[in-house]
């Protein structure tokens, strides 16, 4: 690994998320938030996804190049770009429409998983593709994958690094769904449990962290800025176990403070995002 100026890339999902509570929109998605944290540390940092021949796809490059990356990165593919609507209340958020699109089970063209084998680390979002994950793991790449809630949807064996969500409830161990993904196969994982805090284990031994408290704004991209910082700090720069965790945690925390999962303008919805999933808004409104 190149430890002074690593090539570090993200791989899967991005998303227009439509706030229909407060009227706005964000551009996210888990790739794309670690990899658009990377750039903002002023790393080496490429981010491979797909979008659609859609109006949201512009709006997604339009951010995707604002951080500074090259929108020949990533593929339009026939088909409709991601879209997420949600309410928000006090930073906390409700799912009425998630559509994956083109996005989803990705798997990045030969030029481009090409690169991902010269890469010093590759991350995988979620929903990604079961095919791209076992190529990976049998070309030996250095990579991680976020598996969200969804822990045991994809094979796991051979993964040097899984990122999940896991209780917050400090009464339920997490002892048991680690060793469910050691059992699974997985090198090394990383459990976030919200308030609780997060764990590691690397394999032999398990360490922890709590979390950083403050006044929330919006959670969106936080697990995602985890991630980048945790792989940063701990992979790279050789931090101790707890103190990767800690500083993942602090960085975490502070995207909390303010909307999406990283700083960019505020745009309001669209009149013809609303007109173009009006039946699924008032279905929501009705329920």
């Amino acid at each position: 690994m190149n430890n002074a100026n690593p090539t570090l890339i993200a791989v899967g999902d991005n998303c227009l998320d439509a706030y229909l509570t407060k009227g706005f929109v964000t551009v996210g998605g888990n790739a794309l938030n670690v990899a658009v944290q990377w750039r903002r540390q002023g790393l080496n940092a490429r981010y491979f996804g797909a979008l659609g021949p859609d109006e949201e796809a512009e709006i997604m490059f339009g951010a995707i190049e604002d951080v500074g990356f090259d929108r020949a990165d990533v593929e339009i593919r026939p088909g409709s770009s991601a879209v997420t609507l949600l309410t928000d209340d006090a930073g906390e958020r409700r799912f009425l429409l998630e559509s994956l699109g083109v996005g989803e089970d990705y798997v990045p063209s030969p030029e481009r998983y090409a690169a991902l084998l010269h890469a010093d680390w590759v991350h995988l979002g979620t929903n990604s593709s079961e095919r791209l994950v076992r190529r990976l793991v049998a070309d030996g790449a250095p990579f991680s994958i976020d598996v969200s809630t969804r822990h045991f949807d994809l094979s796991l064996e051979g993964v040097p690094l899984v990122f999940a969500s896991g209780p917050d409830d400090p009464s339920e161990p997490v002892e048991p769904l680690i060793a469910r993904f050691k059992a699974a196969g997985a090198r090394q994982v990383v459990i976030t449990c919200g308030k609780r805090g997060s764990f590691y284990h690397n394999g032999s031994v398990l360490f922890s962290a709590g979390s950083v408290p403050v006044a929330v704004v919006d959670t969106c991209g936080a697990g995602d800025r985890f991630i980048a910082s945790f792989v940063v700090s701990r992979l790279f720069e050789k931090q101790s176990e707890e103190a990767a965790l800690e500083r993942a945690a602090a960085e975490a925390a502070e995207t909390c403070t303010h909307l999406g999962g990283f700083p960019q303008p505020v745009l309001a919805i669209p009149q013809w995002l609303l007109d173009k999933y009006d039946s699924v808004i008032r279905t929501a409104q009705r329920a």
